[in-house]
């Protein structure tokens, strides 16, 4: 039987100091452990010792990994090394010359304004049918990550003046504009909805499942896949192909590149401008049409 695997002091420290200080998730937590586990074991834990060519034949072994994985792998071990650096225990940062494989970007799948209008047209029979219609309305109307949606609590939703408070990776909090129709339904299922779901018991959490609890993950992924059935969609659709559909119709209709990183909670604008990617494409895809195009083409 394999030991279990005891961080170093120097790793434990770094680990804590991106839990308290850095306020990483704890998923975050886990994969940045699991690099450096690998990183450690390679070099039996003698990492205040490596330099530049010990790194070089450290990424040469992750050849048979995707570049992907090799690309997180190098940016967990230089934030570590950065970190030993701040913090006195070494001098130099070995990974400076080190550079990334390049990653093919990947562009976002999304859905169009009229599959939006398809999936957000739900049959409203039951008290879940409401509780699922605002929901959905209200993640097109935000582009909420899950965990954010199904962690929402009663006090986050400002029904007056149209916003809900959002707590993010990090713990960060943003406040989040919506629409006239999201508040509708909300304010619809809040008020004569969700007591009914909740019964007798009491709750915080805003959106309810029929177990009494706030609605898991899985059970909204259940509920997406059940609405896409309904309205005839063939994407493969999560609750972040709805984030990047705001994403993409906030950007085609005009919106600020740098507002909606602030709505979506991202710290980098980069991570932002693959929208601007989309709507980049779906303009080179509608210049077909140009009637100059067309007889250049036919030439």
């Amino acid at each position: 039987m394999m030991e279990e695997y005891v961080p170093s002091k120097l790793i434990s420290k770094y680990l804590e100091y991106l839990e308290y200080e850095r306020k990483l998730s704890s998923n975050t937590l886990k994969s940045y452990l699991n690099d450096l586990k690998d990183f450690d074991l390679y070099f039996n834990g003698n990492l205040e010792k490596i330099d530049f060519r010990d790194l070089q034949k450290y990424i040469s072994s992750l050849k048979d990994k995707n570049a992907k994985t090799v690309a997180h792998y190098i940016t967990v071990i230089n934030s570590f090394y950065t970190f030993l650096v701040n913090e006195n225990v070494i001098n130099e940062n070995p990974c400076l010359n080190i550079s990334s494989p390049k990653i093919p970007k990947k562009l976002p799948t999304y859905l169009t304004e009229d599959e939006v209008d398809k999936l957000l047209n739900v049959n409203l029979l039951t008290p879940y049918d409401y509780r699922n219609k605002a929901m959905l309305e209200l993640l097109y109307a935000s582009g909420l990550r899950i965990s954010e949606l199904i962690n929402l609590k009663i006090m986050d939703v400002d029904l007056v003046n149209c916003f809900v408070r959002v707590f993010g990776k990090g713990k960060k909090e943003r406040i989040v504009p919506i629409s006239d129709i999201a508040i509708n339904y909300l304010k619809l299922y809040i008020e004569r909805y969700r007591p009914i779901i909740l019964k007798d018991k009491v709750s915080d959490y805003l959106f309810i499942s029929n177990s009494l609890s706030n609605i898991s993950r899985q059970g909204f992924f259940k509920i997406i896949k059940k609405e896409c059935k309904r309205s005839g969609i063939t994407k493969n659709v999560s609750p972040h192909v709805l984030r990047h559909s705001f994403a993409t119709h906030l950007l085609k209709h005009g919106a600020d590149l740098r507002v909606i990183q602030e709505l979506l909670g991202h710290e980098d604008i980069s991570t932002t401008q693959i929208y601007a990617h989309l709507v980049n494409e779906k303009l080179k895809e509608d210049y077909q049409y140009h009637p100059r195009n067309k007889i250049y083409k036919e030439d």
